[in-house]
Parts: structure tokens; C-alpha cells; sequence
């Protein structure tokens, strides 16, 4: 008994420092992780707003909705013309799926590559994409039914998510 008394006098104060000091990186760690956890939320309404606000306009083919999401600073007119034609051509449909995710490793090379254009050239997208659009529209009808998928780049401009078009390569 002498001697575990011993050993708590002696050394229960140096376990004492050790406790509090993780207790205080516990408080310190928590309240840096606390606002990245809020700002992970925030950035997860502005996912979910985003593509309501898509899907809305797709459905309801509010053509001025669609193109507003759109940038076209320093993009090809060809190709903004081509966008635009896109975004209509599933405008009115019902979707079926539409998801915002991240890009996968091989969507990243993809999204960087120069592509050879249709007027000569190379063009590149003039935003930094960080996610994809993935939008799945099916049709019935007494024909039968068919099915499609178009994937956008999507990235970020001053807090807005946006359809970086492609321009001519810097």
C-alpha cells in the first residue's frame, strides 16, 4: 500500500498535465472544426438551391434561367450558341434525376484538356470546374420509353455556381 501511494504522490500530477492538456486540445480542435461544419452546410443549401433552381427551369423551359447559369466571359459565340441549344433540347421534360457531385480522378483531366474546336483551334473552359451536373431525363410515349443523361462541368464564380463554356485556350 506504501508504495502505491508512493507512485500516486509522485506521479499522479505529471498524468494530471497530460489529461488537461488534451482537454484543451479537444476545446481548441472543436472550435476550429466547428465553423468548417457550418460552412459545409452552407455550401450544401447552395448545392440543393442550385439544382432546384435548375431543374425548375428545365422543366418549366425558362430559357432565361438556363442561359443565366451559363458563363460565357471569354467563350467562343459558336459555342455559347451550341450550349444554349443544348439546354433546350431537354427544356419541358420531366427529369427523372438530377444530382450535383463531385468530379471523379478522371473527370479532372477531362475538364483541364484542351479540345479541338469546330471553328480551328483549341479551346478550354475559362473556369476551374470542381463538381458535375448529372441530369437524367426519361420520355414515355406509345412508342416506348427512352432515356437521357448529359453531365455539365460546374464551378464556381463569386459564390454562384455556374456552366463554364468554352473558350479559346490562355
Amino acid at each position: 500500500m506504501q508504495i502505491f501511494q508512493t507512485f500516486r504522490a509522485n506521479h499522479c500530477h505529471r498524468l494530471q498535465r497530460p489529461i488537461s492538456a488534451l482537454g484543451t486540445k479537444r476545446r481548441i480542435i472543436t472550435v476550429l472544426i466547428t465553423p468548417g461544419l457550418f460552412a459545409h452546410t452552407a455550401d450544401a443549401e447552395q448545392e440543393k438551391a442550385f439544382v432546384e433552381k435548375y431543374k425548375t427551369a428545365l422543366e418549366a423551359n425558362d430559357s432565361a434561367i438556363l442561359q443565366s447559369v451559363l458563363y460565357t466571359t471569354g467563350a467562343d459565340p459558336m459555342i455559347v450558341g451550341f450550349y444554349k441549344m443544348m439546354q433546350s433540347s431537354g427544356a419541358g421534360d420531366k427529369v427523372s434525376k438530377i444530382e450535383l457531385v463531385d468530379l471523379t480522378p478522371d473527370d479532372t483531366p477531362k475538364a483541364s484538356a484542351p479540345q479541338d474546336s469546330r471553328s480551328g483551334g483549341k479551346v478550354c473552359l475559362n473556369l476551374k470546374p470542381t463538381k458535375k451536373l448529372i441530369i437524367v431525363v426519361e420520355k414515355k410515349d406509345e412508342n416506348g420509353s427512352s432515356s437521357n443523361t448529359t453531365e455539365n462541368f460546374i464551378a464556381e464564380k463569386d459564390g454562384k455556381f455556374v456552366i463554364p463554356v468554352p473558350g479559346p485556350c490562355e
